[in-house]
C-alpha cells in the first residue's frame, strides 16, 4: 500500500478516535497496531523495527504512566500555565463564581444531551398562583390608568399602593412563614409580564422589591434576627425597600465604588461605645428610592483599628438602613424617559449604623459583591425578561389586530407584504422570547441560579423587545406616535431603553459577561485547570491539573472532529430527539454546539488572558452561545406544549432566524480572528461546505403573519398573559372587538366588490357600494348593519387623541373628537 493510503488510513483512525473521545490507552493501542501493520507492509529491518518500537514504548510510557506523564509533560505545562494565568480581581472572581451552571454547560460541551433537557418537567403554576393572576392581578391592572399615571400624576395613586401592599404584591418571593406569598419564579414572572402589558410604572413598582434587593439578600444571607424583623414587614408593605449600588463614578466597575464606611465605635440611640460603621455615600438611579423606608446599601468597608478582624480593607459590604436614620438624604427623583415609577438619588453624610445592620452580620462583612452576584443570577433571570415579554406580547396582540382592522386600498394593511415582514418578526421573536422566559424561570424553580443564562435572557429578550416594539410602532404609524389615552404602545416604546440599561448595560453584557463568564464556568475543563493552578504547589495540585489538561486535549480533538463531520454531513447522522418537523433543528444545534466548543478552546488557547480584552471576539462567541440557548428553549416549549403543529411556523421562523444569526456570528469570528491560520482552520471545521443557511423565507414569514391577523388558539397561546380590559370602551378591548367585526364583514365586502366588478352595483365609496348592494339584495340588512358596526369600531380604533392648544394646562384631559384642535384654532382666531 502506498504511503498516501497509509496517511489516509492513519488520519481516518485518528479522526474516529477523536470523534468518540477515546482514552489515551486506546489511542496508544490503535497507534501500535497501525505502526506494526505499516512496518510489516514496508518490510522494515529488524534494527529499524527495534529502534522504532523503543521510541514508541518511551512515548507510550510518558503518556500512559501517570507518574511519568505528570513529571515529564504536565509539570512544565503546569508551570507555564500558572505564569500565563491572568490576574483576576476579587470582584471578577466573585462574579465568575456566582450562580450555577445549567444547560449552558451542555452547550459548552459540544454534546448537548437533549433528552436531559426535555425530561425536565414543564413549569406549571399552582392553583393559588393562577387564582392570584385571575384575581388581584386583574384587579390591579383595572386600577392602573397609565396615561393618568405617566402624564398627569407622575406617581402611582395612593389607592393603588394600598392595594399593592394589602394584596402581598411586594412579598411574592418571601416565604409564607414570614407572611409572604411564597410564589414560584414562574408566577413572579407571569405577574410582572401581565402588569407590563397594562402599565410599565405598575410593573416596575412591583418587580423591584421582588428582584435584587433587601428581601432576596435577607433570604439568602440575613441573620435570623434580621429575617424575623424585616421579612414580615416587607411582605406586608410596612417597609418599602430599595437597593443602592450605582453611583456617579461607579456603574459596571464595582471595584471603583467610592462610597465608604469605617468601622468605629459611636453613640447610637442613647448608648455609648456601640460598635458600628461611619458611612458616607452618594448613589443615583435607585428605583423606589424616593419613597423607600428601608435602604439596602453597597459600600466599601475599612477597619483601620482592626476592631472586627486583622485587615484594614474589608471589601464591599451590604447593609440595611432605615431611611429616617440621621444623615440620610433621600426623596428627590429622576425622570427616566417619561416613566412615573419612583427612581432617584440618595446620599449619606457621616451616618452611623450599628454593626448588626450589616446583612448577615459581621460574618458577611466584605462579602457583598459575592452576595450581589449570587442574587443577581436569579433576579436578572425573571424581572427584565418578563417585562420585555409583556411588551412583545402586547405588541403582537395589538399589531396583528390593527393590521387586520386598518384598511388601505380596500385591503387590510397586515396583508401587504412589507407589513408581513414586520408581523413575522413580531411573532417569531415573541415566540422565542416567551419560550426562553418560561424555561429560565423553570430552571430557577428547580433550584438553579443560572448566572450565564441570566445574562443571556436579560440581553437577548430586552434586545428582541426593542425590535418588536419598533416594528409595532412602524405598522401602527401615526396611531402609535400620537400620545394620549388611546395610545397603548407609546410608553412601551419610550421605556424599552430602561430595561436595556439596567442590571448590566446590554453592551457590557454582550461583550464581556455572557462569554467571559460562561467560558470559565460552563467549560468542562477550564475551571478545573484554573482551580488546580491556584492550589498550593503539591502533588495533588499537579495530579488535578494533569487530569484536567489531558481531558481538555481530548475534548478539543473530539469537538474538532465532530464539528467537521457534522458540517460535512449536515449532521444527518446525529442521534437526536424530536419528530419529522423538529429533528433537523436538533441536529443543526448539535453541530453548532460542537463548532462553538472548538472555537472557544481555539480562542482561549491563542489569546489566553487577552481574550477578555478582545470584546468583539467575546461578543460573537457569546452570540453563538445565546442563540443555542434560545433555540433550545423554543424546542422545549414545542415539546412541552404537546407538539402543536399549528405553532410550527412560529417555531421554524424563530429557529431559522436564530441559526442565520449564529452563522453570521461564526462568520464574523472567522473573518476577524487575530490569528489567520487558526481562523482558516476554524472556517474549515465550521463551514466545510460553505455558509449554507438562509434567513426565514417570505412564505414562512407570510404564515407567521397570518397567525397574528386573526383569533386562533395559536394567537391566544402566543399572547397569553396580556391584560385585555373588561370595559369594552378601553382601547385594547375595543381593538379586539374591531378585529372580530372586521373578520365578520370581510366575506360580505368580497361579495360587494365582486358585484361591483360585474357592474351590478355602483358608488363612489365603500359605503355607497354597500348601500346599493343591500338595495339590490346582494347582501342582507343584517350584513349592512354588521358593516356599519365594523366601520364604527374601526374608526374608534384608528382615531388618536387630540388636545387644546395649551395641552389642557388649564383643564387637563384629552378629547376624542377629531375636530377639537381645529375648533380651538378657530376660536382663537
Amino acid at each position: 500500500m502506498s504511503g498516501w493510503w497509509w496517511a489516509v488510513a492513519a488520519s481516518g483512525m485518528a479522526w474516529a478516535l477523536a470523534y468518540w473521545r477515546a482514552p489515551i490507552l486506546v489511542w496508544t493501542t490503535a497507534a501500535a497496531l497501525v505502526l506494526a501493520a505499516f512496518m510489516l507492509d514496508r518490510g522494515v529491518t529488524a534494527g529499524g523495527a527495534a529502534a522504532t518500537w523503543a521510541i514508541f514504548i518511551v512515548l507510550a510510557a510518558m503518556l500512559n504512566v501517570a507518574a511519568i506523564r505528570r513529571n515529564v509533560i504536565a509539570r512544565p505545562v503546569f508551570a507555564w500555565f500558572r505564569g500565563a494565568l491572568p490576574q483576576v480581581s476579587p470582584t471578577e472572581q466573585e462574579a465568575l463564581d456566582a450562580g450555577t451552571v445549567w444547560w449552558d454547560g451542555d452547550l459548552f460541551s459540544g454534546r448537548p444531551d437533549w433528552r436531559k433537557l426535555l425530561a425536565i418537567p414543564r413549569p406549571e403554576l399552582t392553583a393559588e398562583e393562577k387564582a392570584f393572576l385571575d384575581g388581584p392581578v386583574e384587579e390591579l391592572c383595572a386600577m392602573l390608568d397609565d396615561w393618568k399615571i405617566t402624564h398627569q400624576l407622575y406617581y402611582l395613586p395612593p389607592e393603588v399602593w394600598t392595594f399593592i401592599k394589602d394584596q402581598g404584591f411586594l412579598g411574592m418571593i418571601i416565604p409564607r412563614q414570614y407572611g409572604g406569598l411564597g410564589f414560584s419564579a414562574l408566577a413572579h414572572s407571569e405577574v410582572v409580564m401581565k402588569l407590563t402589558t397594562r402599565s410599565g410604572t405598575g410593573a416596575v413598582s412591583v418587580m423591584v422589591p421582588n428582584s435584587l434587593g433587601p428581601a432576596e439578600l435577607l433570604l439568602q444571607y440575613g441573620t435570623e434576627t434580621q429575617k424575623n424583623h424585616y421579612l414580615p414587614r416587607l411582605a406586608k408593605g410596612l417597609e418599602v425597600p430599595c437597593f443602592a449600588l450605582t453611583g456617579p463614578e461607579a456603574g459596571s466597575d464595582a471595584s471603583s465604588i467610592p462610597d465608604a464606611g469605617v468601622v468605629c465605635k459611636g453613640a447610637f440611640e442613647g448608648r455609648q461605645d456601640v460598635l458600628g460603621i461611619r458611612l458616607n455615600w452618594e448613589k443615583r438611579y435607585i428605583t423606589l428610592g424616593p419613597i423607600a423606608t428601608l435602604l439596602g446599601l453597597a459600600f466599601k468597608l475599612y477597619d483601620p483599628e482592626h476592631l472586627i478582624g486583622g485587615k484594614e480593607d474589608i471589601g464591599i459590604t451590604l447593609a440595611l438602613i432605615p431611611t429616617h436614620t440621621p444623615g440620610v438624604s433621600i426623596g428627590r427623583r429622576h425622570f427616566p424617559l417619561n416613566s412615573a415609577f419612583q427612581n432617584g438619588p440618595n446620599s449619606g453624610k457621616d451616618v452611623f449604623i450599628p454593626m448588626d445592620w450589616v446583612i448577615g452580620g459581621v460574618e458577611y462583612a466584605g462579602q457583598g459583591w459575592r452576595m450581589l452576584m449570587n442574587c443577581l443570577a436569579a433576579g436578572r433571570s425573571i424581572s427584565l425578561p418578563a417585562n420585555s415579554c409583556g411588551i412583545a406580547k402586547l405588541a403582537a396582540l395589538t399589531t396583528g389586530a390593527y393590521g387586520r382592522v386598518r384598511i388601505q386600498f380596500r385591503m387590510p394593511i397586515g396583508k401587504f407584504e412589507g407589513v408581513e415582514e414586520a408581523l413575522a418578526r413580531i411573532g417569531g421573536h415573541t415566540y422565542m422570547m416567551d419560550a426562553a422566559r418560561v424555561m429560565t424561570a423553570g430552571a430557577i424553580d428547580i433550584g438553579e441560579k443560572p448566572a450565564v443564562v441570566s445574562a443571556v435572557v436579560k440581553y437577548h429578550l430586552t434586545e428582541r423587545g426593542r425590535i418588536v416594539i419598533n416594528d409595532a410602532m412602524d405598522v401602527h404609524g401615526g396611531k402609535a406616535i400620537c400620545m394620549g389615552p388611546r395610545n397603548y404602545l407609546g410608553r412601551s416604546y419610550q421605556q424599552i431603553p430602561i430595561a436595556i440599561t439596567v442590571e448590566g448595560a446590554n453592551i457590557l453584557t454582550r461583550s464581556m459577561i455572557i462569554f467571559g463568564q460562561g467560558a470559565i464556568r460552563g467549560h468542562p475543563y477550564v475551571l478545573r485547570e484554573i482551580n488546580a493552578a491556584r492550589e498550593p504547589d503539591s502533588a495533588k495540585a499537579l495530579a488535578d491539573f494533569d487530569d484536567a489538561f489531558f481531558g481538555h486535549i481530548g475534548f478539543v480533538a473530539s469537538n474538532a472532529a465532530r464539528a467537521l463531520f457534522l458540517g460535512l454531513t449536515g449532521a444527518a447522522f446525529a442521534r437526536v430527539p424530536g419528530d419529522a418537523d423538529t429533528r433537523r433543528y436538533y441536529r443543526q444545534l448539535t453541530r453548532y454546539s460542537a463548532a462553538f466548543a472548538f472555537a472557544t478552546d481555539l480562542a482561549m488557547l491563542l489569546m489566553g488572558g487577552q481574550l477578555k480584552r478582545k470584546e468583539k471576539i467575546s461578543a460573537r462567541l457569546g452570540d453563538i452561545l445565546s442563540q443555542l440557548y434560545l433555540c433550545s428553549a423554543v424546542l422545549k416549549r414545542y415539546e412541552d406544549g404537546g407538539r402543536q403543529r399549528a405553532e410550527l411556523p412560529l417555531l421554524e421562523w424563530s429557529i431559522q432566524d436564530a441559526l442565520y444569526r449564529m452563522q453570521a456570528a461564526f462568520s464574523g469570528l472567522v473573518e476577524n480572528f487575530p490569528h489567520a491560520l487558526a481562523g482558516f482552520k476554524l472556517r474549515l471545521v465550521t463551514f466545510p461546505l460553505g455558509r449554507r443557511l438562509a434567513p426565514p423565507s417570505d412564505e414562512l414569514g407570510h404564515k407567521v403573519a397570518a397567525l397574528l391577523l386573526e383569533p386562533s388558539s395559536v394567537r391566544e397561546r402566543l399572547t397569553n398573559g396580556v391584560y385585555v380590559p373588561a370595559n369594552p370602551d378601553e382601547p385594547v378591548a375595543q381593538l379586539e372587538q374591531a378585529l372580530r367585526a372586521a373578520l365578520a364583514v370581510e366575506p360580505v365586502y368580497a361579495r360587494i366588490y365582486a358585484a361591483a366588478k360585474r357592474n351590478e352595483v355602483s358608488g363612489r365609496t365603500p359605503d355607497d357600494l354597500a348601500a346599493h348592494a343591500e338595495q339590490r339584495g346582494i347582501i342582507t340588512r343584517d350584513e349592512l348593519d354588521a358593516i356599519a358596526l365594523s366601520k364604527a369600531l374601526r374608526r374608534a380604533v384608528v382615531m388618536v387623541d387630540d388636545f387644546p392648544p395649551d395641552f389642557g394646562k388649564e383643564n387637563a384631559g384629552a378629547r376624542s373628537s377629531p375636530s377639537a384642535s381645529a375648533e380651538a384654532v378657530t376660536k382663537t382666531a
